[in-house]
């Protein structure tokens, strides 16, 4: 299916790589939907800046009847069942090493947090947009990672367990929905120059981990969501299960 035909449902889009990943799906002819859970300024600003084939909905995907409804009222807004999801809400978190716990002091309840939005929510979007993927005989979902599960720098436990989950989630997923001719993938980067969560981030370990990848420069949102992109393009149709790290070629297994 072209991006022409493709109603995309970007969770967690009112900023940062959520924002990028929107912006690419319009440049490329799609309806997007920009999902936010709080950011409702940044939301709405930016669909102005996209135009009449974007819209913003509110709702937190964590809540199973929450993600229900936003993918009933994108089904609404545009006319057509969502086609394409693209898992990207994060729970709240600031990627700045320094300041957080220690594996000797992080509590469960950080773990929990991140879990309940990053694969939760991820599961709540998928059964609620699935059916109708099954229906048509075609579906995209792409789950967005981190490659620091294979390349664990920082102390982001909570973080790095959760969307590790994710990965797991999208393989079994891409099993049982492969029948149904939907295709499940992820993408993972490392840290992205520069998004709202990544502001807090010293200019050193920008400048490290550029002087370690062989592009000898950290990836940019946009750069990120053009990998997003093929998985949800025709090129991708024989592809699914698969996690594909995209970090300027830091992380190589």
């Amino acid at each position: 299916m072209t991006f022409e035909k493709q109603v995309v449902l970007v969770s967690g889009a009112g900023r940062g790589l959520g924002a990028a990943i929107a912006r690419a799906f319009i440049e490329n002819g799609a309806q997007v939907v920009v999902n936010y859970r709080r950011s409702e300024a940044q939301a709405k600003a930016l669909v102005e800046e996209l135009g009449q084939r974007a819209v913003a909905i509110q709702a937190d995907v964590s809540d199973p009847l929450e993600a229900r409804r936003l993918v009933n009222d994108a089904a609404e807004a545009f006319g057509h069942h969502v086609t394409t999801v693209v898992n990207n809400a994060l729970g709240d978190f600031s990627f700045n090493g320094d300041a957080r716990e220690k594996i000797q002091t992080i509590g469960w309840d950080d773990f929990l947090g991140q879990m309940d939005v990053a694969l939760h929510g991820s599961l709540n979007l998928i059964q609620a947009a699935a059916p109708a993927m099954e229906a048509a005989g075609w579906g995209r979902i792409i789950n967005i990672g981190t490659n620091l599960f294979q390349n664990p720098v920082v102390p982001y436990h909570d973080y790095t367990a959760a969307k590790a989950a994710l990965l797991s989630l999208t393989r079994t997923a891409a099993g049982d929905l492969g029948p149904s001719g939907i295709t499940v993938n992820m993408v993972s980067g490392g840290l992205l120059r520069v998004t709202d969560a990544s502001a807090a981030t010293p200019e050193a370990i920008f400048e490290l981990i550029a002087q370690s990848t062989p592009l000898r420069r950290v990836t940019t949102p946009a750069e990120f969501a053009d990998a997003v992109l093929f998985f949800a393009s025709p090129w991708s149709r024989a592809v699914t299960g698969q996690n594909l790290v995209v970090d300027g070629g830091l992380v190589r297994d």
